[in-house]
């Protein structure tokens, strides 16, 4: 298991306490593109993918906002396989 995939499945399991730079890492791991037009919000894609997630990167990354990012990791995974 890769440090990425132990990170997700710590978000998985406790959405509490994570920094916006924690997300962008596990992104890009996953091939999920994420962007910041220079305002308060990270917003992650994944091509074939309709749903974004929005996530505030106020710190600390209210728990939903993780739930969030994890489920779209979880059909990330799921249409490249």
């Amino acid at each position: 298991m890769s440090t990425h995939e132990k990170t997700l499945a710590k978000m998985r399991n406790n959405p509490r306490d994570w920094r916006i730079d924690d997300l962008k890492a596990v992104a890009g791991k996953f091939g999920i593109a994420w962007r910041n037009d220079g305002g308060s919000h990270y917003v992650f894609s994944f091509p074939g993918l309709d749903e974004d997630v929005c996530v505030p990167a106020h710190r600390p990354i209210k728990p939903i906002y993780v739930r969030q990012f994890v489920a779209l990791v979880e059909r990330a995974k799921e249409s490249q396989s």
